[in-house]
């Protein structure tokens, strides 16, 4: 098994340093990137397990010994899943805790009741596509607010566990749908500009991306590695709300099984494959390719999907986000 390059990120060259590939690919399954790891005695947080690919990753991490914890809104549905897991896998070490991503204090609720080391956090829970308009009470667009603002609050709140663990992970999880927007600093919140669900969606990813890019930078010395992922195309919950943009298709072969799906996220929270990697941007298991254009959307391609928009790693863009992501919630990090 060759070593991965673990060179420095370096944006100002994106187009010609060389990017990590492992021996896995779009069609490997999170079971197998997860062989042969072992994590008796590791804690890990998952976000969104109660379905999809929370669920998988949750189960994945649980068969091979870790102590896991659900982070769910419904937690009913979080204590079937673990019961479900517990089950499958003969692991009884998992928990179960509420956290709704929108609500500032329920996140503060829960990093406050956290105790002890944390060894992997996986942010992967998130809503897409909303079709209109929604806020929360802090007047924050819902996509932005779930998908980055709760997991930024979320993480700094918790790099004292992290930090704790000596050598943990945070996994970020992002999306190709990244490529249909940076994050559009006059008006992150649609104040002014007309509503687009893939441009709010596309927005917030983009931040999951910059986030993995700006903590990678401030904790370093923590020796917490952060890195963001895309799953690909995968049938999932995340998806009720979704109607494909007009004269957008995707290509046969492209859509990927949940277990899959789930496979770039465990590569990114447990394996020795990417020891010292931090700041990068995953997908089909392997670091993205950065991307001059918008690919073509008809069909959607694997150029599409395991591709990086620069802005998106960009580490002015990561400190201007971090900054304001600081402001809103009121968290340094």
């Amino acid at each position: 098994m060759t070593e991965p390059n673990t060179a420095p990120l370096d944006t100002a060259s994106l187009s010609t340093a060389p990017l990590i590939t492992t021996p896995f690919t779009a069609k490997s399954t999170a079971d197998e990137v997860a062989e042969g790891v072992d994590l008796a005695g590791k804690r890990v947080i998952v976000t969104g397990a109660s379905s999809g690919l929370g669920t998988e990753t949750a189960r994945v991490l649980a068969s091979i010994g870790a102590e896991v914890t659900l982070a769910v809104r419904d937690t009913a549905a979080g204590e079937a899943v673990a019961a479900a897991i517990t089950e499958s896998t003969g692991n009884k070490d998992l928990r179960v805790a509420r956290l709704d991503l929108a609500d500032p204090s329920s996140v503060a609720e829960f990093t406050a009741a956290w105790e002890g080391p944390l060894h992997v956090l996986v942010s992967n829970a998130g809503v897409m596509a909303l079709p209109e308009l929604q806020r929360t009470p802090e007047g924050w667009e819902t996509q932005f607010a779930v998908n980055h603002l709760g997991h930024f609050a979320l993480a700094v709140g918790l790099r004292p566990a992290l930090a704790a663990a000596g050598g943990a992970r945070v996994v970020s999880l992002s999306s190709s749908g990244h490529l249909f927007s940076p994050v559009v600093f006059g008006d992150i919140h649609f104040a002014f500009r007309a509503y687009e669900p893939y441009l709010a969606y596309g927005q917030s990813k983009t931040a999951d991306i910059l986030f993995a890019v700006g903590a990678a930078a401030r904790w370093a010395d923590d020796g917490i590695a952060v890195n963001a992922v895309a799953p690909g195309s995968v049938p999932t919950r995340l998806g009720r709300h979704m109607a494909r943009p007009s004269g957008v298709t995707v290509q046969e072969g492209l859509r990927k099984t949940v277990g899959q799906g789930a496979a770039t996220q465990v590569l990114a929270a447990v394996s020795p494959l990417l020891d010292g990697v931090s700041g990068r941007y995953f997908a089909d298991c392997a670091e993205a390719r950065p991307l001059d254009r918008m690919p073509s959307l008809n069909p959607v391609t694997a150029e599409f999907m395991n591709g990086v928009a620069p802005y998106a790693l960009d580490e002015g863009e990561a400190d201007r986000l971090w900054a304001e992501s600081a402001r809103m919630t009121g968290l340094r990090g």
